[in-house]
């Protein structure tokens, strides 16, 4: 027996959203290779101290001027982005792997496991996010693998449910069904007759957890939660800006904003795409 694999419409077909996901992506993948390569294109370390300039304003010497320590922004910009890279691509792996199979395999065989584990998630869901994650974050400690869970602890609901609402839909249909009545095991049903019809819908998932992912990161660290100081982060940059900002040093703060504005729109302008590419049925 085969599953009937209904082909999504190539993205040059599809308009708008197409043009959604490509802009995104661009954004993306713009701030990738920028800090891909940041170990070659920064001008000075990121934690290198000059108190001789603090606070210089944007200049051919220093792009997007220095910090009240002297430190070179563009610098610290770039490492700062894949600081942030790393918690969002670490938060969201953790989130996926945790929240498909859970939902799949509980929402498939249902009864107590399901009203357990939804109780559960809908406990979790119901807490402000940022709020959560700064509860985990100052329980566990700075560090990104420990920034990484607590934003994770917060969006595997969000998977969890989106996964749960697909799977009571597709076990009812007549393919599955079938898969039943000739004896197939559940967990081949689910490996190869409903895992691969929610992957759309976790990939747009990821997608926008991405943005959620990069600013509840930049929150975190704002509030002295996230990252040790010494590493190189927007949301520290933040910090030190919004001090700053009364005295006119308005670039300490606009620039790191700037990138955790861009970065965050570049995730959700892709994954709105994706959601209009791949999930076309859902707007019927």
């Amino acid at each position: 027996m085969s599953v009937l694999v209904v082909g999504y419409p190539k993205m040059r077909d599809r308009g708008t959203p197409a043009l959604l996901a490509t802009a995104g992506l661009v954004i993306v993948f713009a701030i990738v290779y920028m800090t891909a390569v940041s170990l070659y294109i920064v001008p000075y370390k990121p934690f290198t101290l000059d108190v001789g300039r603090p606070l210089e304003p944007p200049s051919p010497q220093f792009p997007l001027g220095t910090t009240s320590l002297g430190q070179d922004l563009l610098s610290r910009t770039i490492a700062g982005g894949a600081t942030m890279l790393q918690v969002a691509v670490l938060s969201v792996s953790i989130c996926f792997i945790i929240g498909v199979p859970v939902g799949l395999a509980a929402s498939f065989w249902s009864g107590k496991v399901d009203r357990v584990v939804s109780l559960i998630m809908d406990s979790i869901f119901a807490f402000p996010g940022l709020v959560l994650a700064i509860a985990i974050a100052a329980m566990l400690g700075p560090g990104v693998v420990n920034m990484a869970l607590a934003i994770a602890v917060v969006y595997v609901p969000s998977y969890y449910r989106v996964i749960r609402s697909q799977v009571f839909t597709i076990r009812e249909l007549p393919y599955v069904e079938a898969a039943r009545v000739m004896g197939a095991p559940d967990r081949s049903i689910m490996l190869r007759y409903i895992l691969p019809n929610v992957l759309p819908s976790s990939i747009v998932v990821m997608s926008l957890n991405f943005a959620d992912a990069v600013l509840t990161a930049a929150g975190l660290t704002f509030v002295g939660l996230g990252l040790p100081i010494d590493i190189a982060d927007w949301g520290w940059d933040l910090t030190f800006g919004w001090l700053q900002l009364l005295s006119g040093a308005w670039w300490v703060i606009t620039f790191p904003g700037l990138m955790i504005v861009l970065l965050a729109l570049g995730f959700t302008l892709a994954g709105e795409g994706f959601n209009e590419i791949l999930t076309p049925r859902l707007r019927e």
